[in-house]
């Protein structure tokens, strides 16, 4: 995996707190910190609403009327207004992950958000044409990870082939999609340990891109 000089972050797991403790924490809230992930990962109905808003076929009122309805079916007392936003308050900046990227990118080499969004504002707070050279979200083009299509696309809005680009994500699956194209892949945990993998993969700054 050496040589690399490009490197895709994910948003949500990556630059803010882990999203499966947002979800177990929106649970704790609706009494069953299990339920809302089990719904997602588990019912048909439920994971097709999140792939559907996720690629942009359907806002973000449409998700949260039709995810509200299925944890309702499961003992749920919820409303569905605001529902994206409350999971989306329990997300908070890692300010390590973003010095990070801020690093990657000084050092010379090309950095871009590869993200499935979640919500019209879960960027808010995020300058992210300042922070990165490429912006790829998954509602913006019609394709989530782990579709080839996305890493594809991501790579291509850099200007450099999968070969040359590492992949950081917090969902091994996605990891693992990204690996079978040729990227580099690095599971984040946390930053410190990702900052550990991640710069012995890049290229030595005098045969970088710049």
């Amino acid at each position: 995996m050496s040589g690399r000089i490009a490197v895709l972050f994910d948003f949500g797991g990556v630059l803010t707190t882990a999203v499966l403790a947002a979800f177990a924490d929106f649970g704790t809230e609706l009494g069953d910190s299990r339920l809302p992930l089990r719904l997602l990962t588990g019912d048909a109905e439920s994971s097709a609403l999140l792939v559907d808003h996720e690629e942009g076929r359907i806002g973000q009122r449409a998700f949260e009327e039709g995810f509200a309805r299925r944890l309702r079916a499961h003992g749920a007392d919820i409303d569905a207004v605001g529902l994206v936003d409350r999971i989306q308050s329990r997300l908070h900046p890692d300010p390590a992950m973003i010095r990070l990227v801020a690093d990657v990118r000084a050092a010379g080499y090309r950095v871009g958000l590869l993200s499935n969004s979640l919500g019209d504002d879960c960027y808010a707070g995020f300058d992210l044409p300042t922070m990165f050279d490429a912006v790829t979200i998954s509602a913006d083009i019609g394709f989530r990870k782990p579709s080839r299509r996305a890493y594809l696309i991501g790579c291509e809005r850099l200007g450099v082939a999968p070969e040359q680009t590492i992949m950081v994500d917090d969902l091994e699956q996605n990891i693992t999609a990204a690996e079978l194209l040729g990227l580099g892949g690095i599971v984040h945990r946390d930053a410190e340990s990702t900052a550990a993998r991640l710069w012995p993969t890049l290229q030595p700054r005098e045969q970088n891109l710049n």
